[in-house]
């Protein structure tokens, strides 16, 4: 994926979301607000992008968008549990139609046995009830990962939303 790709995916679902007149929020955090820097730098997203919040603390996923200290403990920071009630706690917070979450290990170090380095986990909320999460793991380095990570978030929205997504 590169950025160009990515800038298609993000007109793409600026012309969905425009359409609709719905809204996107995001919690980001192993992406560090590249999702968010990808949407605001299409002219014209004020129209349909709300707010992003960039937790990478697990103090931050807490305090801004209220996920669970029990969640944290029992799942930990990289799981599909964090990632749902993050994309949720931004949905609310953010007032909006849709949210999506991505929380990883983007690495070098980092990973473990269990979840390694390169792993990433996304959740999608919308306000009629959706709540979906999905793990993935991607090769490359520190970038490769989070601009994956960032491709494949958007194209999880696109597919939720109703886009064309792959197309």
């Amino acid at each position: 994926m590169t950025e160009r790709e990515i800038s298609r995916l993000v007109r793409e679902l600026g012309a969905l979301l425009l359409d609709r007149g719905e809204t996107l929020a995001l919690a980001e955090s192993c992406t560090g607000g590249w999702v968010g820097q990808a949407i605001t730098g299409l002219p014209g997203s004020s129209g349909w992008f709300d707010a992003g919040f960039v937790t990478y603390s697990n103090d931050a996923k807490k305090r801004l968008l209220g996920v669970s200290p029990q969640t944290l403990d029992e799942f930990g920071a990289v799981s599909a549990e964090t990632a749902v009630e993050m994309a949720a706690g931004a949905l609310e917070r953010g007032r909006t139609d849709w949210s999506l979450a991505v929380t990883g290990i983007a690495g070098p170090t980092g990973g473990t046995a269990t979840r390694p380095t390169g792993t990433v986990l996304f959740a999608w909320a919308g306000r009629k009830g959706l709540r979906e999460a999905e793990a993935m793991r991607f090769d490359g380095d520190r970038r490769a990962v989070r601009m994956q990570s960032v491709a494949h978030a958007l194209e999880g929205l696109l597919k939720r939303v109703g886009g064309t997504a792959g197309d």
